[in-house]
């Protein structure tokens, strides 16, 4: 691995931060308290082409890797974390469809992905299917030349707004090899959307329930074959966890900057507290997590960019990055001390955005259970 950024990252980053600062930032803090998504900021990132950096130029992507990628959201995840969420999940279909769609579902639904002038969604969950997915029920029956899909799912990110949704539905028995995964356009007759969230964190990222009764999907919107859907839902989630952690890195990134201003520039017992051994101790902790956190990733995208087998990297990269966001932006909050539990100052959002990272493609429980099935397979470490 070469640890020092390309002339590319450094382009993306410094595009993705110009945005950013720019745009989002003067709209951020009064929209998490209004719950507004702005379309248009998704529509801006795509002009810009940071909404389809992985995915082939023939499709209308970026053409450029993993290692890329993560230096877009990261930037993002600094001023919204709402907003880097919502590139990476519009990013799922594309990567989905880039590996396992036709040629015609690729060049039908992946440009207006890429170019940012639609938005898309992954729909897995239900609500006695979580980290159990392989038991989801909502079921997809063929008939004649479509399959009419029925059930409810849960958790959908941005599904009010994606005109493209990769839907897990069941076409077979019970398990995981009887799920199909299906590309469901929002516009189908028999979609509604059922309640929003209401979360802890992340307003301005609608989380919804996805109501489907009788719609009709043609056999030509199945993505890969019958019985293929948990793997392709695994797959995604596999290249959907280097994001999040890249997201966890952004946050903690942002909330490690505020404490050190915040250490500067406070003065108690007639001098910055961050002359303090205790304080310089916290930063010096939060600081090294960061950069841990940050060669994971970068590790995990290097694997998956060089067409390396990555899912158990991709689970420490998520699990330790995401667990670090909430100690960095935890122990940020406890820095600015009163101030830091007010919304004058971000960190207590960052606080709150962090903690649902924790939970978020694959709960770090599950990420462990990952690991720990790999190192005991594992004969060198």
């Amino acid at each position: 691995m070469n640890f020092e950024a390309s002339a590319v990252q450094t382009e993306l980053r410094n595009l993705t931060r110009k945005f950013a600062q720019k745009t989002i930032a003067s709209t951020v803090e009064q929209d998490e308290r209004d719950g507004l998504f702005r379309t248009e900021y998704i529509q801006e990132l795509g002009t810009l082409g940071l909404t389809g950096i992985p995915v082939p130029e023939e499709y209308g992507g970026a053409g450029l890797g993993y290692q890329d990628y993560i230096v877009a959201i990261e930037e993002l995840a600094k001023v919204s974390a709402a907003y880097a969420i919502s590139v990476a999940v519009t990013g799922l279909p594309q990567i989905i469809l880039s590996s396992f769609g036709t040629e015609e579902q690729k060049k039908h639904y992946i440009p207006p992905l890429a170019s940012g002038s639609a938005i898309g969604a992954f729909s897995l969950s239900e609500a006695a299917s979580g980290s159990d997915a392989g038991a989801l029920l909502t079921t997809a029956r063929l008939e004649g030349d479509h399959y009419v899909i029925n059930g409810t799912k849960l958790w959908t990110t941005q599904a009010d707004s994606a005109e493209v949704m990769i839907l897990m539905a069941r076409t077979g028995g019970a398990g995981p090899r009887g799920i199909s995964a299906f590309i469901v356009p929002r516009s189908a007759p028999g979609i509604s959307m059922g309640k929003r969230e209401r979360k802890m964190g992340l307003h301005i990222s609608h989380t919804m329930e996805v109501v489907l009764s009788d719609v009709r999907i043609p056999v030509k919107n199945m993505v890969g074959t019958e019985g293929e859907g948990f793997k392709i839902a695994l797959s995604a989630l596999d290249s959907g966890r280097i994001t999040i952690a890249a997201v966890g890195i952004g946050l903690a990134a942002a909330a490690l900057e505020v404490a050190a201003n915040h250490a500067r520039e406070r003065y108690q017992f007639g001098k910055p507290i961050g002359e303090q051994q205790g304080i310089q101790f916290m930063m010096a902790d939060m600081s090294t997590q960061l950069d841990a956190a940050r060669l994971l990733v970068q590790r995990a995208a290097w694997l998956r960019d060089n067409h390396q087998p990555f899912t158990t990297e991709a689970a420490k990269a998520k699990m330790f990055a995401t667990d670090m966001a909430m100690s960095v932006t935890t122990n940020a909050v406890q820095i600015l001390g009163g101030s830091g539990y007010t919304q004058d100052f971000p960190v207590e959002r960052f606080m709150r955005e962090a903690k649902v990272l924790q939970i978020v493609e694959g709960t770090n429980q599950i990420q462990r259970i990952i690991i720990g099935r790999e190192a005991l397979r594992s004969r060198e470490f």
